[in-house]
């Protein structure tokens, strides 16, 4: 799981309160103008050749109802697009350790601390719909983290409430019970034909339901302007969620909500995400021209998924937790098809080493072009097996297996 971004004065993490992922201030030459309306890009299999540049596709306009229970709006779809419907997404936050019931089924409890990236000492405990608690439950120690503290997004089943004991050593404990799945309707313009990167197959952000509200703050402004730089290297991560998720999407949800409105980034940690099935979902919003997750010059949005080390640096996250188990051959695929293109796109030799250089606060950190989240920082992201295969993953990328 992505890690809250670096104040750019600042070569150390940051607390959630700093979302901006070493872009603020940025110069106005690197800011994009705040769009409201989302693209998708349509792309036909027949369109890609093998080996050809990575260029946009056709664009297709999508908007996003978010009224508070439904409501497509016109209710007709826009050209090149179908309506479908999400459900809106539910929580309630909370801080410390007073018991926490909510309304609604809770499918996800966020957990948020600082001080400490351990998670020793600290549990959970889920209310079922009676209201008994169960079983006291120890933090996973598998997901990301950073220096100054560490996050988690557990999986509640149906549970009507939780408890939530710090890890030692924490503060500012923060939790959110989250409902992605059944709550009240919203109805989304969906890219009719589907959406790919050369060949490679996506799932736009209206096509897993994202709701683009969540990235502007009450006043309308967005909360993290979109920032574009040089693209300079790929970071593999895992979400540390349950392995065999029955509703991947749903996952995709949650984490957005956590990232965007718990974390206060305004929008996911990651560029790119893929489930156990092989689907690639398209992450960071990155305005509406150039192909996902850069500016129609090639550029790279900068998003939040290593602390310090955000601008410039893509990040792909597979869903599931890594630690005890590799991939599914289904996302090994696309994992590998996906980064593929991208070192092509960028002419980046997958199996080099090199220097990245912070271009906010010229930070530097020697690095595999293609790495996984702990070698930018203490945690066990992408899991320990997923780390073992990243040498793999360069030499597939490369084309040498």
């Amino acid at each position: 799981m992505a890690v809250p971004p670096s104040h750019p004065a600042s070569s150390g993490p940051s607390t959630p309160s700093q979302p901006s992922a070493e872009a603020d201030p940025t110069p106005a030459s690197h800011r994009a103008k705040s769009r409201l309306t989302r693209r998708g890009l349509i792309g036909a299999a027949s369109a890609v050749a093998a080996g050809a540049v990575v260029t946009p596709a056709v664009m297709a306009a999508t908007t996003d109802s978010t009224d508070s229970d439904s409501s497509g709006a016109s209710g007709a779809p826009q050209d090149g697009t179908t309506v479908e419907t999400f459900p809106k997404t539910r929580s309630k936050a909370a801080t410390g350790e007073a018991p926490v019931e909510a309304a609604f089924p809770i499918a996800y409890v966020g957990i948020r601390w600082e001080g400490t990236n351990s998670v020793d000492g600290g549990g959970i405990r889920l209310h079922d719909a009676d209201g008994a608690g169960g079983d006291w439950k120890s933090l996973s120690g598998s997901g990301c983290s950073d220096a100054n503290g560490g996050a988690l997004l557990v999986p509640a089943g149906s549970a009507s409430g939780y408890e939530v004991k710090a890890p030692e050593g924490a503060t500012g404990l923060r939790s959110v019970a989250l409902d992605t799945s059944n709550g009240p309707e919203r109805k989304v313009d969906v890219p009719s034909d589907t959406t790919r990167v050369r060949g490679v197959a996506y799932l736009s952000r209206p096509a897993w339901g994202a709701d683009e509200s969540k990235r502007f703050k009450p006043d309308g402004t967005e909360n993290t302007p979109t920032a574009y730089y040089p693209f300079q290297t790929i970071t593999v991560h895992h979400t540390a969620t349950v392995n065999n998720d029955p509703d991947p999407a749903a996952t995709v949800r949650a984490i957005y909500e956590l990232h965007a409105i718990t974390n206060d980034w305004g929008d996911i940690g990651y560029h790119f995400l893929i489930d156990e099935e092989g689907r690639v979902y398209e992450g960071r919003y990155s305005g509406d021209d150039g192909i996902p997750a850069h500016d129609g010059e090639g550029k790279l949005v900068t998003a939040f998924h290593a602390a310090g080390y955000n601008s410039g640096n893509l990040g792909i996250a597979l869903l599931g937790n890594l630690m005890e188990q590799g991939p599914t051959d289904a996302a090994r695929a696309s994992l590998t098809r996906l980064v593929r293109v991208l070192c092509r796109f960028h002419g980046l030799d997958p199996g080099a080493r090199l220097t990245y250089t912070n271009p906010i606060n010229g930070t530097q950190k020697d690095v595999p072009s293609i790495s996984g989240h702990r070698d930018w920082m203490a945690t066990e992201c992408p899991g320990e097996v997923m780390y073992g295969e990243l040498a793999l993953l360069r030499e597939a990328a490369a084309g040498r297996s």
